[in-house]
This record gives structure tokens, C-alpha cells and sequence, in this order.
């Protein structure tokens, strides 16, 4: 009944906001299990979601955490926030935007985060005043990790080329995995490890000219 629940308001959700959405359904099981691979194995991280929806991704992060460290949630939406805090009790959901990030997790003392688990749409990253992924990655523990999932079919749109440059340039690296295909629409995750500071992000910000790293064995080119 949950299920069936969340599915109906992320339809009605999708209506009401369709370029905050993005989608018309939720993201599958396969991909929920490919974002939360990244959920450190040991220890108590903080785990910080953006754009959590109804909890697809968010079950799959609970299952991997099992009762270890903090996880906050972050949606905008009061309908989403309502449906998950009632879904998740033991999740810190938060209504506010993403780019209040770094002021979320001061207000609740977490510290640095581990992992940002990102389920928004490349457009909403360019909504603010700084690129929200470098807000993103201004909040990660040196080791701490940031996961993103795109559309297959949009990986070469406007929005997704540019929302990779930005992530090369505040990330020392990015792997991108390869297409999940039980999914609708089929959608592919990338991984960036070792955030950038400010100084660095402008130093390594690419140029016209810049050509991208060659990939590693066994990863595609993002």
C-alpha cells in the first residue's frame, strides 16, 4: 500500500512540477542498489540524499546504513517530505533546497559527509548561485564520495555536458557506470571521489581546449 501510495503522488508530483520531477515514475530497485554501492561498509557515515522523492533511493540507502550513522534527506517538496518522514521515521528529512546544504548539516552537527546521494535533475544544478556541485563537494570529508544518476538518452544534452565538466572540475575523480537498463528511462550512475576546494575548482576549471583524461580499464568516459 505504501508502494502504491508513493508511486500515485510521484505521478501527481511529476503533473504539478515536471521540470523539478523530471520523471514521470520513480527510479527502480537496480538503480536505487547502483547509487547506494557507495555507502561505506563500516563505521557510522553520514549519508546526505538531495531530491529523495517518495524513498526509492532512500530504502535502498536504509538497507545498506542498517541502523548505522545519520542520514539526512533534503527535498523541497512538502508533499515528498511528508510522505517520506511518515515512510522513514529514523531519516532526518529536511524541506529546504539543496543549496542550503552546507547550512543543514551545520544546523544538525554532522560534520562532514561521507556520501551525497543526488536524485535531482541536471537543471535544477544551475538554479542557483554557485553550482550546486561544488556546494556539493565543498561538504564531503576528503575521502567522502558524491553519486549522480542521468538518463541514458540525455547524456549528451546541453545540461548533462555541462554538469560534467563542473563535476571534473570539483572532483579529482569520476567514474561513470555503465547503463541500467531496469530502469525507465534507462539511466547510467556516476561516482566522484576527492572534492575540491574553491582554489582548486577554479584552477581546474576546463577550457575549450581542455580534452578530457583518457578513462580507466573497465570504466566509460564521462
Amino acid at each position: 500500500m505504501v508502494e502504491r501510495t508513493g508511486h500515485a503522488l510521484f505521478v501527481r508530483e511529476f503533473f504539478r512540477h515536471p521540470v523539478r520531477t523530471a520523471s514521470l515514475v520513480p527510479s527502480s530497485p537496480a538503480l536505487a542498489e547502483r547509487m547506494a554501492d557507495v555507502v561505506p561498509a563500516t563505521g557510522h557515515p553520514v549519508v546526505v540524499e538531495l531530491g529523495p522523492g517518495t524513498g526509492a533511493f532512500t530504502h535502498a540507502l536504509q538497507e545498506r546504513l542498517g541502523g548505522r550513522g545519520r542520514h539526512v534527506a533534503i527535498d523541497l517538496n512538502p508533499r515528498m517530505t511528508g510522505h517520506l518522514a511518515r515512510r522513514f521515521p529514523g531519516v532526518e528529512v529536511v524541506e529546504d533546497s539543496a543549496d542550503a546544504l552546507p547550512r543543514i548539516l551545520a544546523e544538525r552537527g554532522t560534520g562532514p559527509a561521507d556520501l551525497v546521494v543526488s536524485g535531482l535533475p541536471f537543471t535544477v544544478f544551475e538554479t542557483g548561485e554557485r553550482p550546486l556541485v561544488e556546494t556539493i563537494a565543498s561538504v564531503l570529508a576528503p575521502d567522502g564520495a558524491y553519486t549522480q544518476f542521468s538518463y541514458s538518452w540525455t547524456r549528451w544534452a546541453a545540461p548533462a555536458r555541462r554538469q560534467r565538466a563542473r563535476v571534473r572540475a570539483s572532483f579529482a575523480h569520476v567514474e561513470t557506470g555503465r547503463t541500467v537498463w531496469r530502469n525507465f528511462p534507462p539511466a547510467f550512475v556516476y561516482v566522484a571521489s576527492g572534492p575540491r576546494s574553491s582554489a582548486e575548482v577554479t584552477a581546474a576549471a576546463p577550457t575549450s581546449t581542455s580534452a578530457p583524461a583518457p578513462a580507466a580499464a573497465g570504466v566509460l568516459p564521462l
